[in-house]
């Protein structure tokens, strides 16, 4: 066995080899090379600091102090080597490369909103103008918001599992967005108008259904309201979206939570009619879970899918195109 005065000729030895060899390395692949040669898990020094824990403490402090000053001298003619090497590679590139600075630079492209968000926001921006608050619900509903407190019966064909994405027994991804009407109604004192942006979930696809869509919902308290201000509500709301030339009808209808009900059309340019969104006064029975004076106050309550709006308006035949993130589609909408 070598004594300790030996080891540390050997090892001095080492460090003189290592600073000969660095003198000569050319390229940061080189130096990698050799750093691994003389500090990597198979070299010698590495070795030592292994086989410190075999030695008496007093002399295991001793040699561990020696190693690691080596190690760490190593370690600091690497790091300078390196930056000699950089500044080195960095001088030949600016002598090589030469830049035009009167050269116009690169444009960078610009950005757009999804249709489906200009169309949202277009929609929102109409309503605050009529003095209509936008709130937000809960996607995770319960059987009580989405279906019961408006109105719909127990055994409508709407709750069924071919319908509704259902958890459990009582909740559910919400079908429509009318769920919180009936949390403002729980929350907020009338009178109010607001409506209600948000996703809504179905058991539908095809090329103008999803799963998951967009839908506002609209619901005004107030007294006096009339069925007359709701149609000249949504015909002043359409006319604003497409076109104050468009023609639009109101025909009778359905639902649950409305009556009575109504669904608007507007005729596209090959004369065909088309279903654009519903609406109607709110049931009786709905308003009296809350204790509203029917005498007093009236209210009447509307819905628009979002998709359905964008796509007869920018006339996109596919709903699909909004999901697929197809950038060819998308900046088409820059502009707008």
């Amino acid at each position: 066995m070598k004594s300790e005065k030996e080891i540390v000729v050997f090892l001095k030895n080492i460090f003189k080899e290592f600073l000969y060899e660095l003198k000569n390395v050319q390229n940061v692949f080189q130096l990698d090379i050799l750093k691994s040669q003389y500090l990597g898990k198979k070299s010698v020094l590495v070795k030592y600091l292994k086989n410190i824990k075999n030695f008496p403490l007093l002399l295991r402090k001793k040699r561990s102090i020696f190693l690691n000053t080596l190690k760490k001298d190593m370690l600091q003619q690497i790091f300078i080597k390196k930056k000699h090497l950089k500044n080195k590679i960095f001088k030949i590139h600016k002598n090589i490369i030469k830049y035009d600075v009167s050269l116009p630079g690169r444009r960078i492209n610009q950005g757009g909103l999804h249709p489906i968000t200009l169309m949202l926001n277009k929609i929102k921006k109409f309503f605050y103008n009529f003095g209509f608050v936008s709130l937000e619900g809960p996607e995770v509903e319960d059987e009580y918001h989405n279906f019961d407190a408006l109105n719909v019966p127990k055994n409508h064909p709407s709750k069924r599992l071919s319908d509704t994405f259902w958890f459990d027994t009582k909740r559910l991804l919400r079908t429509q967005t009318s769920s919180m009407q009936i949390r403002a109604l729980e929350k907020y004192k009338i009178p109010f108008r607001i409506i209600i942006p948000g996703k809504v979930y179905r058991h539908d696809l095809d090329m103008t259904h999803t799963p998951m869509f967009h839908q506002i919902e609209g619901l005004i308290i107030e007294p006096l309201i009339s069925f007359s201000n709701l149609k000249w509500l949504l015909n002043s709301f359409l006319k604003h979206i497409f076109s104050s030339q468009i023609e639009i009808r109101f025909r009778t209808s359905f639902f649950p939570f409305t009556v009575p009900s109504l669904e608007t059309d507007i005729k596209n340019v090959s004369g065909q009619w088309l279903e654009i969104l519903g609406g109607g006064m709110v049931h009786p029975n709905v308003l009296k879970k809350f204790h509203v004076n029917s005498k007093k106050y009236s209210a009447c309550a509307f819905g628009i899918g979002i998709e359905r709006i964008a796509m007869i308006k920018y006339h996109i035949k596919d709903i699909r195109n909004f999901f697929e993130n197809n950038i060819d589609f998308l900046k088409q909408f820059k502009s707008e």
